[in-house]
């Protein structure tokens, strides 16, 4: 497995419960198809099918060939779960193939134009299904230092997929603006927050690591000495002042959802 499928696997200890309750507002109707797209390793696609059970049937794409053989793998005890490889900007499927689409951290994140994006998965969903599109929105992880996560965060990978310079109706809380002109209706925007607190048991220490990693991965270069040094004290597991040791840690992640209906 790849070292980012790893991470991925890793985190969703933190993230499946929240998603899990996101999926459960849906009230996806049993026995509905569904497409997830850039699924990734699988495991909203997984949880989507247990939302519409046996009779339902759910299609993940995604192009990272890595990702999509541990997905394959994951699919063995879901049989109503295929996974493809297929570009999210020309999907491999008919026009009015699936009854709604999800798509999580991939829509806004990836290459492209988001409001042609939106009209491709539009075209696949049946007239008056639902488009819903999720993604990681903020976070706060290290309780205390609040001022050294704000330059974290200001970071290359901090801010991705967002960089400096990018017209700000390209952010992915402007997605409403991309529903519209995509001509979809009715959307609706709702935040959710997964909440982390001490005691953390090893699963839930790992995922954190794997968080801290995916978020900030190792910002040498765009950090004062200073800086850099904190997060190597606050951050290395191997820290004596590691901040998950600390009794009463606390932390919070968001996710953010639009959703709207496909013109009749």
């Amino acid at each position: 497995m790849s070292t980012y499928a790893t991470k991925l696997s890793l985190s969703d200890f933190l993230r499946e419960p929240l998603i899990r309750s996101i999926i459960n507002t849906l009230k996806l109707p049993k026995g509905s198809t569904g497409v997830d797209i850039g699924c990734g390793i699988g495991s909203n696609t997984l949880l989507l099918a247990e939302a519409v059970g046996k009779s339902g049937s759910i299609v993940g794409i995604d192009l990272c060939e890595d990702l999509l053989k541990y997905a394959q793998k994951r699919a063995v005890i879901c049989p109503q779960v295929v996974f493809r490889k297929s570009d999210m900007n020309a999907i491999l499927s008919a026009d009015n193939a699936f009854d709604w689409a999800w798509s999580m951290d991939c829509v806004g994140y990836s290459p492209g134009d988001a409001v042609h994006l939106l009209k491709e998965i539009a075209r696949v969903v049946k007239p008056g299904g639902t488009i819903f599109i999720l993604a990681w929105s903020s976070q706060q992880l290290l309780p205390g230092h609040p001022q050294l996560e704000a330059r974290l965060n200001a970071t290359s990978t901090g801010i991705a997929p967002f960089t400096n310079g990018q017209p700000p109706e390209t952010h992915f809380l402007r997605a409403q603006g991309w529903f519209k002109r995509a001509g979809i209706k009715e959307y609706i925007t709702q935040t959710f927050v997964g909440n982390i607190q001490a005691p953390l048991n090893e699963e839930k220490r790992n995922a954190l690591i794997s968080l801290f990693e995916m978020r900030w991965g190792t910002p040498i270069s765009e950090l004062s000495k200073n800086d850099y040094m904190e997060f190597q004290r606050l951050c290395h597991p191997n820290s004596p002042d590691f901040i998950l040791n600390c009794p009463d840690y606390y932390g919070f992640f968001t996710y953010t959802m639009f959703h709207g209906k496909v013109a009749e």
